[in-house]
Order: C-alpha cells, then structure tokens, then sequence
C-alpha cells in the first residue's frame, strides 16, 4: 500500500538575505493525491515554503535552508540530487502565466521536446491531449499557431496547465494561481485542479478563505512563518484547535 505522505518536511527553517528569518521550524506531512492550501496572512511564509519543495528558493540570491523536504521519501537537498529532475517531478501554476514568445502549440510542445519524448504526430496528440486536460483545447485548436500572448490572461494560465503537465510531474504546484484572473477564469482553474487530484498532488497556496474551503482536502494555516495548525481541511475549517487559526478563520487578521 502506498505511503499516504508524498512531501514531507522535517525541521525547515528558511533565511533571506541579512538573516531574516522566513520559515521557522516547519515539520509537515502532506497527503499523496489531495489538494493542500496552504493559507495565511500577507508575509507569512506561504510562498517560502511552496519554492523549498522544487527548490526555486535557491534561485533567490541570499536565501538559504536548513533541514529537509522530502519527496518520495527521498530528501531532494542532498547534495547528488539532480535539480532538474526535482523540479520535472514538481510542476509550478505561478500567480500570472509567463507565456514563452512561440506560438500557443509550442508553448505546451516545449516541455515535451526539453525531454525528448515526441515528434510529428505522436507529438501533436502530446499538445492535443495536455490542451484538453487543461480544458482549453476546444477554444484554441483553430488557432495554435497564433501568439500565446494573443490569449486571454485566464486562456494564457490554462496554457501554462498544460505545459506545466506535458513533462508529467507527480506534484502541482500553485503559488496563488487565481490571484490575477477574473472570476470565470478562475473557477476555471480550480475546476481543473479538482479533477486533477486524482493523478496529482496538489499543494496551493490561497488568498482567500473562500477559495481555501472550495479546495482543500488538506489545509495548512501559518503566521510569521510558522505552522500554526495542519490537518484534513474539515477538520481545520469546523475544529480548528489554536486561538490563532480560530481568529484568521473568522477575519481578526
């Protein structure tokens, strides 16, 4: 049977530049095959803590890590990991689509060719197949060759869906992935994202509460980068345990 922990994190204290501290002693578990928010105030360490698990806090200059995030039960900051690898298993929905400036097919074609999987036709049903699952296929496939920037900004994060799965993650990352679409656009995404769980870990970070109650399967609610409370979302929602979390949920700060 497998492990029901996909990430987890032991003893993570992250630092920015001049020791600022940002996370402080982050101990988690989170589940396989679940949507985990991660939710909290402005500044509280939510987005610190989603770029320790492909390690994109390292692209920071100045920023630094200490204990571990596991994968797989693997830690992928030891030092003979690949950080390819680590961040081909860990696909990332930024909080506005960066589109590559190539066509709407290439945009999606290019993390499979990166990987050498397809050509031609095979290639073709890749792009097919990853537009549809971001639900954008029957909008765009008159117009592939068109400009990924010519698309609307709640088209362009679905492209950035489907390029983000085309190199087949295990995990999905979203660092606020609705924040910056209208709100058709973003029920959009996180319909995506709910049928999606069945093949992916998903770990979002939110800035509503609304949309953390939509959801989450599992939710994280941290202050002044720490882990206040963790556990099954209906749980934290209707029972939550720390007088902190139980003032976030009903709007203190």
């Amino acid at each position: 049977m497998m492990n029901d922990t996909h990430i987890e994190i032991r003893n993570l204290n992250a630092y920015y530049e001049r020791n600022q501290q940002a996370l402080i002693n982050v101990n988690l578990k989170i589940p396989h095959r679940q949507i985990t928010v991660i939710m909290g105030p402005s500044g509280c360490g939510k987005t610190t803590l989603l770029k320790t698990f492909n390690r994109f806090l390292e692209l920071t200059d100045g920023a630094r890590i200490t204990g571990e995030v596991l994968i797989d039960g693997e830690n992928i900051y030891d030092p003979d990991k690949d950080v390819t690898e680590i961040r081909k298993k860990t696909g990332l929905l930024a909080q506005r689509p960066y589109m590559l400036p190539m066509s709407i097919y290439e945009n999606v074609a290019y993390g499979l060719r990166i990987h050498g999987a397809k050509h031609g036709k095979e290639l073709d049903q890749a792009v097919q197949h990853y537009l549809e699952i971001a639900g954008l296929w029957d909008e765009v496939k008159d117009r592939l060759n068109s400009p990924a920037t010519s698309l609307s900004i709640g088209q362009q994060q679905r492209v950035c869906l489907a390029r983000g799965l085309a190199v087949e993650p295990e995990i999905l990352l979203g660092d606020e992935p609705t924040s910056a679409l209208d709100p058709i656009s973003a029920a959009n995404i996180e319909a995506r994202l709910l049928d999606l769980k069945e093949d992916y870990t998903i770990v979002v970070v939110t800035h509503t509460l609304r949309q953390a109650k939509r959801l989450g399967d599992y939710a994280i609610f941290m202050y002044l980068g720490e882990v206040v409370e963790a556990g099954p979302a209906k749980e934290v929602f209707e029972h939550p345990k720390e007088e902190r979390t139980i003032g976030y949920l009903s709007g203190q700060f």
